[in-house]
């Protein structure tokens, strides 16, 4: 199952570009919001993915590599995520119901990509091919 490193890998940078394209055209309000929550969703899911369908207990336990500070930093770049995706959440409710401003909704934005980036670039770091025998 190791070959599908890359397959994620490639499938989160095309969703971070989707993000991308969803920020910069955030006055198509139903286009913003659909592809903005898809990314979510689908930041959501990967971690369930990846443990369904990777060797952790081999990899971190067995191998070692529990103690890798590049894994210690992918983890604390996914929990970051979560927290700005949930912040943003609320404040794009807000601006939905008129309560809020749109200069916090696209500052936390910037934070998220800027975020999602790191996120995905250790990610494709901790890539590791398959062996072959």
């Amino acid at each position: 199952m190791d070959f599908l490193y890359a397959e994620t890998t490639i499938a989160a940078t095309i969703s971070y570009i989707l993000m991308i394209v969803a920020f910069k055209l955030s006055h198509i309000r139903k286009f913003h919001i659909s592809v903005m929550s898809a990314c979510m969703i689908f930041d959501l899911l990967m971690p369930f993915y990846l443990y369904l369908n990777r060797d952790w207990y081999g990899r971190l336990i067995e191998g070692g590599e529990i103690l890798n500070f590049l894994i210690w930093m992918h983890i604390g770049l996914v929990i970051t995520v979560f927290i700005l995706y949930f912040m943003q959440i609320i404040a794009g409710r807000k601006i939905l119901a008129g309560e809020a401003s749109r200069d916090d909704h696209s500052a936390q934005g910037k934070g998220i990509l800027l975020a999602r980036f790191i996120m995905i670039l250790t990610g494709a770091l901790l890539y590791e091919a398959e062996k072959v025998a």
